[in-house]
């Protein structure tokens, strides 16, 4: 009988630091590899409004990324993005200054809010809790690489936790269609979130928790200092180790409930195949004693 092999571990690294733009560069060099080099990139941040961080991405985090992408080898960056139902994503660009930043920096914006029903494509997911399936960007249907950076927070509108997994959701047609009002009404919210991920696979994901919100979220809430920064090209993995930061912060009765991969974003997931399915798969990277000391409270929680 040939005997199985073990299946193999994702690697997340872990960073402590507050300053965002050295721990996006750190957290990207533990990973020792370069999915995007000659590649053009698609970029998805969590511009859910123009809340400061977490509410929204930090504009030091989206630089740093920005800039590490060029200097891995990039071809092209294209921030695609659509805001949620409180501020148009036009506005939240604007207060937030990423045309300037764009313009600075080099890299182009597709306001998805904006696009006409040829940039969109229906994607019904296999067995799903979607009456009839999204619209979903071409251009994640289509890039060449996808990378996107996420906030660490609680969700208050039934997500419980927004991190790579929830992101997605910016990225399903909203005003004008339904189906944000299907999303948040329906019981199986959780699971429809982890579905959507079925759509795309990132190369990479940045996970910014230099600051963070224990409860309420996604625009506001509790504010901590949680001074940490992860990546890892696995959403499973990425938000099993934040659930665990914010256990570890303290945080709402719905993130501390069970194991870690028994919350409904993280177990549907493992159920689609989107991630690790398992805590011992992850292999948590440091690069120094402070970041080693989090890295082993966090390992602890996952596997409780």
């Amino acid at each position: 009988m040939e005997k199985r092999q073990p299946k193999p571990a994702t690697k997340v690294s872990l960073v402590r630091t507050e300053d965002r733009a050295l721990g996006v560069k750190r957290a990207i060099a533990l990973l020792r590899h370069n999915p995007v080099k000659g590649k053009a990139v698609v970029l998805k941040p969590n511009f859910n409004t123009a809340d400061p961080a977490p509410g929204s991405t930090h504009n030091d985090t989206l630089r740093a990324l920005v800039l590490k992408l060029k200097e891995m080898g990039a071809t092209k960056i294209t921030l695609a993005e659509r805001c949620g139902p409180l501020q148009p994503t036009r506005e939240v660009l604007k207060k937030k200054g990423i045309l300037e930043m764009a313009k600075e920096l080099g890299f182009e914006i597709l306001n998805l809010e904006e696009m006409d029903r040829s940039g969109w494509a229906h994607f019904r997911p296999k067995d799903s809790h979607w009456k009839d399936g999204f619209l979903f960007p071409k251009a994640y249907l289509e890039a060449e690489s996808i990378v996107q950076t996420c906030c660490l927070k609680t969700h208050a509108y039934g997500g419980h936790f927004t991190m790579s997994l929830k992101n997605a959701v910016g990225m399903v047609a909203g005003k004008g269609y339904p189906y944000m009002a299907e999303l948040h009404s329906s019981p199986h919210m959780r699971k429809m979130i982890a579905e959507i991920n079925t759509a795309y696979t990132p190369d990479l994901v940045v996970l910014d928790g230099v600051d963070a919100f224990v409860d309420g979220g996604p625009d506001r809430g509790t504010r901590v200092k949680a001074n940490v920064m992860v990546a890892g090209s696995d959403r499973v993995a990425i938000d099993a180790v934040g659930v665990a930061v914010l256990r570890l912060l303290g945080t709402t009765p719905e993130v501390n409930k069970g194991k870690v991969f028994e919350q409904e974003q993280i177990a549907r997931a493992v159920e689609l195949g989107l991630g690790v399915d398992s805590p011992e798969r992850i292999e948590l990277v440091t690069d120094d004693p402070e970041s080693k000391e989090l890295a082993e409270k966090v390992t602890e929680v996952l596997l409780r």
